[in-house]
């Protein structure tokens, strides 16, 4: 076959992708060497954050160079380096919001977990999967470190997310809800504090409620919102006018998450409602940062991978919800919103 000399066709494309590896460990070092901070608070010239750090000069000028162009650094007509706004917020150590630590972390399971791609999809089976479907990362719950930078993480993930349901959906209709699954409460702490009215609940596995405690107290919402621990795989789903699964079916598998969904509308109270949100594929399955969030789900959990709002729908309308409707949430997320009849 003759080899095509199409000036269009670069061989380096390929390589570069099988080489975006780069990127993360770039943005690592980044991390590691705590370069966002001091950039968050004022512009700096190569040499003046070179000695900050504690930077050799040989490579300093391209790596910050390479961060401008990862476009988590700017560059001014001076020279001066400052944070991008996503970087001042997310990666700068001082920040309430800061990323840092759980992106490492979740990068050390991520990266084993890629590793075992092929095997993954030659068994259907996830990385480090044992005969009882378990994985390496359900040992978070018993290492209470590794959980408060995990909650803490998942708390700036869904930050944007709790605001924007409490508008998106009509709240005034109902005066009580439960997020299952909702890790130490932030999705529930917004909600709450938006809809003063609203009385609600996080249900979650025990060795949440610690931090649960905290988080609540720090939001003011502990007379409101309070903790109900328990497995929704094992245990009854608490009942309310409004339920919430986030982030949560996507960790099982279709029949799994059926299953939550017929406990959810057996826990939901009449003329209640569903809301399930995930970063859910879009109807073409083009959208590449969601399909990546669904290979990682493939690799990491037994049974775990995204879907589209229309399959969430149609498990649904299978439990008995009605009038179904989906919405776009921040952070690529999705709410599919079914009602249960009164």
């Amino acid at each position: 076959m003759p080899v095509t000399t199409d000036a269009h066709v670069d061989p380096l494309n390929i390589m570069l992708s099988g080489w975006s590896f780069m990127k993360t460990k770039i943005l690592l070092a980044a991390i590691e060497l705590d370069v966002f901070t001091p950039l968050s608070k004022r512009p700096l010239t190569e040499p003046e954050l070179r000695d900050e750090l504690g930077l050799h000069p040989r490579a300093t000028r391209d790596f910050l160079d390479t961060l401008v162009a990862m476009d988590v650094l700017e560059r001014d007509e001076d020279d001066r380096y400052r944070a991008t706004p996503d970087t001042e917020r997310y990666l700068a150590q001082d920040q309430r919001t800061y990323l840092g630590s759980f992106l490492g972390m979740t990068v050390n399971f991520l990266s084993p977990a890629f590793d075992g791609l092929v095997d993954t999809l030659r068994t259907g089976k996830a990385h480090g999967e044992d005969e009882n479907g378990e994985v390496p990362f359900a040992q978070i719950w018993q290492n209470p470190m590794a959980l408060q930078f995990f909650l803490t993480g998942m708390d700036t993930m869904n930050g944007t997310i709790g605001p924007e349901l409490a508008k998106v959906f009509d709240w005034s209709r109902y005066e009580s809800f439960v997020d299952c699954g909702g890790a130490r409460g932030n999705l529930a702490a917004a909600i709450a504090q938006a809809h003063p009215h609203l009385r609600g609940g996080v249900f979650d596995l025990p060795p949440v409620e610690a931090f649960f405690k905290q988080l609540a107290a720090d939001r003011q919402v502990a007379d409101r919102v309070v903790f109900h621990p328990g497995d929704f795989f094992v245990d009854p789903l608490p009942e309310a006018d409004v339920l919430i699964f986030g982030n949560a079916l996507h960790d099982w598998s279709e029949e799994q998450r059926k299953e939550l969904i017929k406990k959810a509308f057996n826990a939901v109270r009449p003329g209640g409602a569903l809301l399930v949100y995930d970063p859910m594929l879009d109807s073409e399955r083009r959208r590449l940062d969601n399909l990546l969030l669904s290979m990682y789900m493939l690799t990491s959990s037994p049974g775990g991978c995204e879907y589209t709002p229309d399959a969430c729908a149609g498990w649904m309308r299978e439990a008995g919800f009605t009038s179904i409707t989906s919405k776009p949430l921040p952070a690529k997320e999705t709410v599919v919103i079914g009602h249960k009849a009164a």
